[in-house]
């Protein structure tokens, strides 16, 4: 066993400090880092400038302390990567290396500059950009490394990874059995199949040891390398396992995070298809030398903390590595470097487009005289838009079955062949089989990796291609295929592949053998019926696989993959319609892409029409609190309060369904829905408000409300609060100062006067309370005294009672009641505009003006009171509609037709049947507690506020200037939304961080959003 004593400097705080006066004349306060082998001290002057002392431990040779020098200043010298690089300071009398004696030790002294940033381990998120960039820099420098040459870079060091084996010594150092067993396994498969192929490898000197200690950030992207310790001549690519060994950990999905750094590095300095294959194992055994020194460094130095940091995590991935393919890692590692991901998938492909067509027919189907139907099984498929349920079996076989079967035929005899494609995202699959952690969120495997048949049960399945019996499973709890028959085919001496066929009948693996010859077109296995296929409507789901993947067996193999990793699957998994042969006409066109449909928008859309998030959603389907995109990825929705009772709820689709299919027309006619919904709504609100105007949407709703104050009162000036957003008409551009003083707005129009908003956190006057309230609504009186003292008198005020472009604001109590006195005094009418916080969302009340203690002379409704449908509503007293009509008819085509009221009166049955009421206000104290607590932990939150569930946290970067962090709070829109949570921004600071999230959102709906973000405040304030 060779000695691996550590030697460390002792010197304490006082002597660093002055070793930096005597040697570089420097006047420094000093703090220890961290370190294994030697001591590292920041320095910092008086006048601000910094650097690392370096005090080398008596394990360094002064060759190889030569050596970093000489590497260091080859660096620097080498553009792009000089600037992250530190800089030799000489002595004051400029030696590049001096000496310093303790407790009648010597050891060597350098110093260098401190590179700025902070370190890989503190920053967070690792995201795929930071990875990149750090493969990135890891590339330069190996290239600027290339032909850098120094003798004491050719040395033996038991942290090179050609030396690994070593660890083999150790292994009883490793106390848990489970452990090292688990090392040794990683240990078996390097001696086996990786040492023997490093001498190989292209080699040069290296850093080796880019660990996240030795790591710079910022940004999000690598500023600086440093301590060049270890740096060794060895295989060039263990410079990128080392630095993935690293980045892999606290990822419960670390293959992502190398495939990134591995994408980086290649963009830099390519990597051979060789240094590829063998990665995944050059990564595991740089974790297994470390936690095989870790346990016996904690034998030699148990007190030491730095010996262990990495310990727990690098366990931790190793046992996620132990249960990956390393056929899988590679071939995730080479589509990041843009190449084939599965190398012996050109092959397989080739062969079988060169001799698909003498394939024997699966089903014994002639495609020509049995038309197929192509099934949609998409997120966004209208078919299963039928479906409310997709685990009833059932109820989606009979879906199925139903586009098949002839109505005049037997029912149980299918006419057609129904086909499930390959490459499909798909809704059906949500057990939580189908979840698999991601480095950001949990991801769902939807993508499907063959090709389904769906026809009766027990129709024969008949071999396309001659081959031996791999494999069988009745795998009936394994929701991919169920019952599964794979298939070997050795088509020619050096190729092998492989076809599964799943959701068999039970009875199909009777009596088969391993090994067992099946002929091309013989009948081997037949469709089986739910529940005993898998639990899944009858059909053969038939795959191709390139390989295998050790160590699951061939029929455990995955029949659906994660979006993230459909490169890699379709080319482990090729197209299994070279065998089936189905022509490709009876197949629609592939989906179009994100950037298919962002170039559409831009092409045919209006430039002004925005869209959120940095990285667009391609957004197919809702159901309840939740969206799903494309991939049928879902994201907890917590801002669209249009959906005011969930996303598609089943009662309100069914009310537009049913109505739909008897009538729609205008409102000229007499119709039941039309008085019972308006007679419904009215009663929701206090005398005097009994009349209605149905529109299509708030605007409307506001246009018309405008149109009502001005006739009622023949006047035309009005007040309105400023940051207040009413609509996109004309008209209510002009009296929406978020507009009209905005980006492209043309500024106040005379007859408009903007009162200051009343906002208790940053507002004229800061408080809550009454008296705020009466002070607030002080400014309306000298309006209207001005404008008295003009000769002029007003329309009326219109404002809504929470802000909502204005930043989620909470009115002072009382301002209402205060308000609106003075208008009518004035007169004028009080219109609350309740088109986003109305029905409920407030919690406490049904309208949000009830909550100021007033009655409106006028009410607006939009957004939640049709569930996304486009409905709105004015409602009024008899008065003022009474002198409205003056001889012009008010007529909106459909405004109030027979399917919106429909709409609109399941709404309100919902709202009662479901007490989403309640829910808001029991959900919304929740969410508020859990967002003032983190107010507490987290400065960047300046102020929780919000009613219900109408919810504003507004950010600053300082609590006493109030200094706005729009930055910040676009930032953290965007984690969540890479989270799966989609709130969104607002304020006229864009500081305000929005949630109105649909009224069926739920207690763990709540503390989940809060837990996410504390999370990504920690990145923010990190």
């Amino acid at each position: 066993m060779p000695d691996l004593t550590i030697l460390r400097p002792t010197f304490s705080l006082d002597e660093a400090v002055q070793l930096a006066h005597n040697l570089y004349n420097l006047i420094a306060t000093a703090r220890e880092l961290p370190s294994e082998r030697d001591q590292n001290f920041h320095l910092t002057t008086a006048d601000g400038r910094s650097c690392i002392l370096k005090i080398a431990g008596l394990t360094e040779s002064l060759e190889v302390l030569e050596l970093e020098n000489a590497l260091i200043t080859h660096l620097t010298r080498h553009a792009p990567i000089s600037n992250l690089i530190p800089k030799l300071i000489p002595t004051s009398t400029n030696q590049p290396i001096a000496h310093a004696t303790t407790n009648g030790t010597r050891y060597p002294v350098r110093l260098i500059t401190h590179l700025p940033g902070k370190l890989l381990a503190d920053t967070k998120p690792h995201s795929p950009a930071l990875l990149h960039s750090l493969g990135h820099t890891l590339g330069q420098l190996d290239a600027a490394l290339a032909n850098f040459e120094h003798p004491a870079a050719h040395r033996t060091l038991r942290w090179d990874l050609k030396q690994a084996s070593f660890i083999a010594d150790y292994l009883h150092f490793i106390s848990d059995a489970a452990q090292r067993e688990l090392v040794r396994g990683f240990l078996d498969h390097f001696l086996q199949h990786t040492q023997p192929r490093l001498d190989g490898l292209r080699h040069s000197i290296i850093h080796n040891d880019a660990n996240d200690y030795n790591i710079l950030t910022t940004n999000q992207q690598i500023s600086g390398i440093f301590d060049f310790g270890d740096a060794l001549h060895t295989a060039t690519v263990s410079e990128l396992a080392i630095a993935a060994a690293y980045a892999s950990l606290h990822k419960p999905d670390p293959l992502a995070a190398i495939a990134d750094l591995v994408c980086g590095y290649h963009t830099a300095h390519s990597l051979t298809e060789e240094e590829v294959s063998l990665l995944f194992s050059l990564v595991a055994m740089r974790l297994c030398v470390s936690v095989t020194m870790s346990a016996y460094q904690r034998t030699q130095e148990p007190d030491n903390a730095y010996l262990q940091i990495s310990a727990r995590p690098a366990w931790e991935t190793l046992a996620k590595l132990a249960q990956t393919s390393p056929l899988l890692a590679e071939a995730a590692f080479r589509h990041a470097c843009g190449w084939e991901p599965v190398a012996k998938s050109t092959q397989v492909t080739n062969w079988l487009r060169e001799n698909g067509s003498q394939c024997a027919n699966v089903l014994a189907v002639n495609w020509r005289e049995t038309r197929p139907i192509v099934f949609d099984l998409t997120p966004g498929s209208l078919l299963l838009g039928q479906l409310t349920d997709p685990d009833d079996t059932q109820a989606f076989t009979d879906l199925l079955f139903s586009q098949l079967i002839s109505k005049t035929s037997v029912p149980s005899v299918a006419q057609k062949i129904g086909i499930g494609r390959y490459d499909e995202p798909r809704r059906i699959y949500t057990a939580d089989s189908f979840r698999i952690p991601g480095n950001d969120r949990d991801e769902w495997r939807t993508v499907h990796l063959g090709i389904d048949l769906f026809v009766v049960e027990g129709t024969a399945v008949h071999a396309p291609l001659p081959g031996t019996i791999h494999s069988f499973a009745n795998n009936t709890a394994r929701l991919d295929y169920g019952p599964v028959i794979v298939l070997q085919h050795d088509v020619t001496p050096y190729l092998t592949f492989y076809t599964l066929y799943g959701h068999l009948s039970a009875s199909s693996l009777d009596g088969l053998t391993i090994g067992q010859p099946i002929a091309q077109g013989q009948k081997f296995a037949e469709i089986g019926d739910f529940p005993d296929n898998g639990d899944w409507p009858p059909h053969l789901h038939l795959q191709i696989m390139c390989d295998l993947l050790p160590p699951d067996t061939a029929t455990d193999f995955p029949g659906v993959a994660a979006p993230s990793q459909r490169a890699t699957w379709r080319s482990l998994c090729p197209d299994p319609n070279v065998l089936v042969r189905i022509p490709s006409y009876y197949f629609p066109p592939p989906a179009r892409s994100k950037e298919e449909i962002l170039a559409l928008r831009h092409k045919h859309l209006g430039l002004s029409l925005s869209i959120s998030y940095q990285k667009p959603l391609h957004i197919v389907r809702g159901l309840g609190q939740y969206l799903y995109d494309e991939n049928n990825q879902p994201y907890l929705d917590a801002v669209n309060n249009v959906p005011h009772v969930g996303h598609n709820h089943p009662r309100v689709v069914e009310a537009a369904q049913r109505q739909t299919a008897v009538l729609n027309t205008n409102t000229r006619y007499l119709h039941d829905n039309l008085v019972a919904y308006a007679a419904r709504l009215t009663a929701t609100l206090p005398e005097p408000l009994s009349v209605c105007y149905f529109v299509c949407s708030g605007s409307e709703a506001n246009e018309l409300a405008l149109r009502l104050a001005q006739s009622h009162t023949g006047q035309r000036d009005l007040l309105v609060l400023d940051g207040a957003y009413h609509g996109n008409t004309a008209a209510l551009i002009d009296i929406s100062s978020y507009k009209f003083a905005g980006p492209g707005g043309a500024g106040k129009p005379d007859h408009v006067h903007v009162l200051p908003m009343p906002d208790p956190y940053r507002g004229l006057y800061r408080g809550s309370g009454v008296e705020y309230g009466r002070r607030y609504a002080q400014h309306a009186q000298e309006i209207i005294e001005e404008l008295q003292a003009q000769g002029k008198g007003i329309a009326g005020f219109i404002g809504e009672p929470l802000l909502g472009c204005g930043g989620q604001i909470v009115l002072p109590d009382g301002y209402f009641q205060a308000l609106f006195p003075l208008i009518r005094a004035a007169g004028g009418v009080c219109i609350a505009d309740e088109v986003q916080v109305g029905f409920g969302r407030v919690g406490s009340h049904l309208w949000a003006f009830e909550t100021q203690g007033v009655v409106p002379d006028i009410v607006t409704l939009g957004k939640p009171i049709g569930n996304g449908h486009p409905l709105a509503a004015v409602i009024t007293t008899p008065e003022i509609a009474a002198s409205f009509a003056n001889g012009m008819e008010y007529f909106n085509t459909f405004g109030g037709n027979p399917v919106s009221c429909a709409i609109g009166t399941a709404v309100l049955d919902v709202l009662i049947l479901e007490k989403l009421q309640s829910n808001a206000r029991v959900v919304g104290h929740r969410l508020l507690d859990g967002l003032r607590d983190l107010q507490t932990q987290f400065p960047l939150i300046g102020d929780v506020r919000g009613l219900g569930l109408y919810v504003g946290v507004e950010l600053v970067r300082d609590r006493q200037t109030l200094e706005p962090a729009a930055a910040e709070t676009s930032h953290i829109a965007n984690r969540m939304r890479d989270k799966g949570i989609l709130i969104s921004t607002d304020g006229p600071l864009h500081n305000v961080l929005k949630i109105k999230p649909p009224l069926v959102f739920t207690a763990e709906n709540a503390d989940f959003l809060v837990k996410t973000l504390g999370e990504i405040l920690g990145e923010v304030i990190e």
